[in-house]
């Protein structure tokens, strides 16, 4: 080995925002589309904060055509005057200082979603550019930043911008395309957020505005957790009217608002001073334990469990739940804030929750016999679902029953296997010949699984499918899902290019949501795209996935009608494939096509799996009717 010293000097302390642009994942995730979002989310947090102490009741969120984007709000604004310690604006110690900010302690504001003070710095680290324009006391300011740095000093301009607006801040940016793997803002990404606070914040006015497709809506509800609960529950039954309340204990505010439908999946939306919590913490686990006990003393004490006791799956069947909670310092786990660490939330949630819950049920006592009738039959069948699962769990289940379906492969690491869902034998048989052995697994499936949508656990753990199924991915089903021992680390559905093909991925995909959901959040389960059409001209072959693809190939080869020498094939299946074109088109890391299922949006991914695969026909026709002239293939 080469020889080296290391010394004092060879120790580099990163300054200002130079460590944020060296490790951008540190503060914003990663820097793929979500973390490309979470720099909105940063600016759009700031402006609640002021609407929360209630100095603010508009927010603007404009998409650019050139992919910047501007947050507005007619809060305070950033204050201008100088800083003594730096000599320099507030804006620019705000915007160019990490943990900077008016939220460390309680004088300015008593809740904020923005508390380590680093988050609209990131966002100006991260830019190409950045303009920042300042309204106070009738007097505007306006200062430039590129990559993180001032071009100018903080300016007064003269007069107020074109809205007017007599106070407030205007935050303009463009991320850069240098840092960011995704380049482009989603509008529908945005529209979740957006939403979710307009219902957390009843009153508070959110515009968004997309000047790319010229579309435009504004977010307000004036019926706060109630109206999110409808939101979420459309086009379900539900067992009771809406439960909501809202009290102060210890310095902290609880929200929460829960209603039971006839589905059998929970939903819990969770939200720390407006920051959704997606991995939950200490408020969902204090809500999680108030649930269970209330329900269960109050069915006993009323005769309706007598030698039964319901576990947290029974009472959580078909429940949808808003949790937000106020408090003045959240200890977030990491500075993407997906989860609450603060332990003292847990007693205070579930003292909060026991109260109001219980007084609920006794001043509405049919609602709450439909609720214990409810968790009585998820308790039956979780009964039957143990069996069931003791079945899965025996070794001696994959040994027996998977040998002949299961064709494994021989790398003993799961992060660097993967596993095709393969629809039929005969295309199991073509990809298994295709394969690489070292690293790819393949999993024939007979026809289409059991729509999950309209099943209980018990029921869909009898689906000889399923349960090969689960037990050849090996981490568990349900709320025993461990992704930890997951045996592959990507799960591949490679389906028909046909519309039996695209049900039998639809089943999947409920089943992987509904029973797996952690996979698809994050980022194992993908898609494979087989080609529609093979053209081969002397010695070059050519793949095309779409009918417009087929038709610029035709092109590109210059091939005519009545040409000799060129094959033309259309694939109607996989099994028609052999297996080099399988693998070259398919299966090959280097050259195949698949895409990555992935949801931001947990309340709109619920409703859409509801219309399309669940019990109800009309709005699913309804749905039809509106989005058939979009359809791109369909079989006649």
């Amino acid at each position: 080995m080469e020889e080296t010293t290391y010394s004092a000097k060879d120790i580099q302390v990163l300054k200002d925002l130079t460590a944020v642009q060296k490790r951008p994942a540190m503060y914003i995730g990663d820097t793929t589309s979500r973390g490309l979002h979470h720099l909105v989310n940063e600016a759009i947090d700031n402006s609640v904060d002021e609407a929360l102490i209630g100095f603010c009741d508009t927010i603007d969120v404009i998409i650019h055509e050139d992919n910047s984007i501007t947050v507005r709000d007619n809060g305070r604004g950033i204050p201008v005057d100088t800083h003594v310690e730096y000599n320099l604006s507030g804006v620019e110690v705000v915007m160019t200082k990490l943990h900077a900010g008016g939220k460390f302690d309680d004088k300015v504001y008593k809740v904020a979603g923005g508390l380590h003070g680093v988050g609209i710095s990131v966002v100006n680290a991260l830019s190409t550019w950045l303009e920042v324009e300042v309204v106070r006391e009738g007097r505007r300011y306006y200062q430039r930043y590129e990559h993180g740095k001032p071009t100018c000093e903080l300016k007064e301009l003269i007069g107020l911008d074109a809205e007017g607006s007599a106070q407030g801040t205007k935050v303009t940016f463009k991320p850069d395309d240098t840092i960011f793997s995704v380049h482009e803002f989603d509008a529908h990404i945005l529209a979740t957020r957006v939403r979710e606070l307009a219902f957390l914040n009843p009153g508070l006015s959110l515009l968004l505005k997309d000047e790319r497709s010229g579309e435009s809506k504004t977010f307000k509800y004036e019926g706060g957790l109630v109206s999110f609960l409808d939101y979420i529950n459309r086009n379900k039954h539900v067992l009771h009217k809406p439960i909501t309340f809202e009290a102060d204990k210890d310095d902290v505010r609880v929200g929460l608002g829960l209603q039971y439908n006839d589905s059998y999946s929970e939903n819990i939306f969770s939200f720390v001073n407006n920051v959704k919590t997606i991995e939950g913490g200490k408020h969902v686990s204090g809500f999680k334990a108030a649930l269970t006990r209330v329900i269960n003393e109050y069915g006993k004490a009323n005769n309706l469990l007598k030698k039964v006791s319901l576990d947290g799956d029974d009472v959580r069947e078909g429940l949808v739940v808003v949790i937000s909670i106020k408090l003045k310092d959240p200890q977030f786990e990491g500075q993407t804030k997906t989860k609450l660490g603060n332990s003292e939330v847990k007693g205070i949630v579930e003292s909060v929750v026991r109260e109001h819950l219980w007084e609920f049920l006794e001043e509405n006592p049919k609602d709450a016999d439909n609720i214990i009738r409810k968790a009585l039959e998820a308790s039956r069948a979780r009964e039957a679902a143990r069996h069931a699962r003791e079945i899965v769990r025996k070794k001696d289940f994959l040994m027996d029953s998977l040998p002949g379906k299961l064709a494994d492969c021989s790398e003993k690491d799961p992060a660097k296997r993967e596993i095709y869902i393969v629809e039929g034998d005969s295309a199991g048989g073509s990809a298994k010949q295709a394969r690489d052995k070292n690293f790819q697994a393949i999993l024939p499936i007979r026809g289409k699984i059991l729509n999950v949508e309209k099943a209980r656990l018990d029921k869909v753990l009898k689906s000889t499918e399923i349960r090969t199924l689960v037990t050849a991915l090996g981490a568990g089903i349900g709320e025993e899902f461990d992704l930890e021992k997951s045996r592959y680390d990507r799960v591949i559905i490679m389906s028909d290019a046909d519309v039996d093909g695209a049900h039998i991925r639809t089943l999947l995909l409920t089943f992987f949501f509904r029973y797996m959901q952690e996979l698809v959040r994050t980022n194992h389960i993908y898609v494979a795209l087989p080609p529609l059409y093979m053209v081969k001209k002397r010695k070059e072959t050519r793949y095309a996935f779409s009918d417009e693809e087929y038709a610029q190939v035709l092109k590109e080869l210059d091939v005519k009608e009545g040409d000799t020498g060129v094959k033309i094939q259309r694939y109607k299946g996989l099994g028609e494939m052999n297996p080099d074109q399988l693998w070259e088109t398919t299966m090959n890391p280097a050259t195949r096509c698949i895409k990555r299922v992935n949801f931001e949006d947990a309340a709109e991914a619920d409703w859409i799996f509801t219309v399309l695969m669940g019990e109800d026909v009309e709005p699913r026709r309804k749905f039809i009717q509106e989005h058939a002239k979009e359809v791109m293939n369909l079989d006649i």
